[in-house]
């Protein structure tokens, strides 16, 4: 099986650097891509600053591939989403060049001739991708390993504190939007709500306060599942991304500054729905009522649909690769206390196969793209049999405080802790984001 290809699935950074990688050591490698371009899901949220400045955002081999052919790293600032796949992305997609295949989708992956419960023979079979084109054709890819770098962006976590959509939330579908919204002047003068405590959702807050600062009879509700909205604001000085502290410093801002509603401990249970507006009811019975708009931004979760014939596995809790879960659990670790995650943790009960980037992550969301570079250069040395390398440790990331505690709703009380109510307002601000 040597003479065939590693099948890389996604062209987003992680991908894009695991084809570098391997493209430097000569290994044969096919990217599979979805979208029509490099770095789709990026390009989806491409409004959006990082709070990752250039030198973090670009990965060691890519830099070496591309170099020679008179591009240079930026070596300041913090790009947008769109910055970054057309600065960086794009061209090392264009480096790599027909090794990468675009609207094409894996629907499903197997050992040749053997699912899931088959042992017989099945280490020596090769792997087979089901691959359907946009046109709706399908064909097979035969590779020697698979990298799985398809991210989490195609299944946002839903609204409902349950994990599960809420009650009426599939109805109220075009009223909810679980991405950072552009342009929001559009909802001025209307009620609006934000559901989710993360640096999207903070983000989003930002975005539609300042409308709120230029459209007084614009109304804005931020809801918090947590009891307290203490790590919504961030690590301050202690934050070694000082973009992301800044994020959180403007949040403090604007709520010390009183415009707008910030309401701690509200669980959604419940969405109703009349001709004109929504009701969001929250599991203890409070209710925000007349709301144009929602968007929940509570986060993203693995699809792992292509890999059931496969032998993966996965933690029971975070949807994380098993043997990297005890040093990504957000309840223990925040983005620079995690170690490095390699090949040696990476590796599956399908030997094989490796699940990389934000998916490996799971439902956790301490990801950080030095991390996925990291992880793919050990999985490509694997891959080459340079155990060595696969084996030594190149990550130094920031450290923070800022990260941790998704897994705790931060209630003094326990359950049932008296909930919150505090105002949000902009500064008017450029806003940054999201983690990278």
């Amino acid at each position: 099986m040597t003479e065939l290809p590693v099948a890389i699935i996604g062209a987003g950074p992680q991908g894009l650097a695991a084809a570098a990688h391997l493209t430097e050591r000569g290994l044969p490698v096919v990217v599979v891509e979805r979208g029509d371009g490099p770095g789709a899901a990026v390009s989806e949220w491409g409004h959006v600053r990082l709070f990752s400045a250039w030198p973090e955002l670009t990965d060691a081999a890519a830099r070496r591939l591309l170099e020679p052919m008179g591009w240079s790293a930026p070596t300041s600032g913090y790009p947008t989403g769109a910055e970054w796949v057309n600065e960086y992305l794009a061209p090392l997609a264009e480096a790599l060049g027909d090794r990468i295949t675009y609207g094409a989708t894996v629907t499903g992956i197997s050992r040749q001739g053997r699912d899931k419960v088959v042992d017989g023979g099945r280490r020596s079979q090769p792997f087979v991708l089901h691959i359907r084109d946009a046109e709706g054709s399908e064909s097979r890819l035969s590779a020697r390993a698979v990298i799985d770098a398809s991210g989490t962006w195609s299944l946002p976590n839903p609204a409902g504190a349950d994990g599960i959509p809420a009650l009426g939330e599939a109805a109220a579908s075009e009223r909810i939007s679980y991405r950072i919204p552009d342009d929001v002047s559009e909802l001025a003068g209307s009620h609006v709500v934000v559901v989710g405590a993360g640096h999207s959702a903070a983000h989003t807050a930002l975005r539609l306060g300042e409308l709120a600062r230029r459209s007084p009879d614009t109304q804005v509700t931020w809801l918090l599942r947590r009891g307290s909205a203490m790590n919504v604001f961030g690590g301050g000085a202690a934050d070694e991304l000082p973009e992301r502290a800044a994020l959180g410093s403007r949040a403090r801002k604007m709520i010390d500054e009183g415009l707008g509603n910030l309401v701690t401990g509200f669980r959604v249970a419940e969405f109703r729905a009349d001709r004109d507006d929504l009701t969001i009811v929250a599991e203890d019975g409070r209710d925000v009522a007349e709301v144009s708009q929602v968007f929940a931004l509570t986060g993203f979760r693995p699809d792992t649909q292509m890999l059931r014939e496969l032998r993966i596995a996965l933690d029971p809790a975070l949807e994380a690769v098993a043997g990297i879960a005890a040093e990504i659990d957000p309840n223990i670790h925040s983005c620079g206390t995690v170690a490095a995650t390699g090949a040696a943790q990476l590796t599956q009960p399908e030997p094989g196969v490796f699940i990389v980037g934000s998916k490996s992550y799971g439902r956790a969301p301490t990801f950080l793209a030095l991390t996925g570079y990291e992880q793919v250069r050990s999985v490509a040395a694997h891959l080459a049999g340079d155990l060595e390398a696969a084996a030594r440790n190149e990550l130094a990331l920031p450290e923070t405080g800022v990260c941790g505690g998704s897994g705790d709703f931060g209630d003094d009380g326990g359950c049932c802790a008296a909930p919150a109510t505090v105002s949000l307002q902009t500064d008017g601000r450029p806003l940054l984001g999201i983690l990278s």
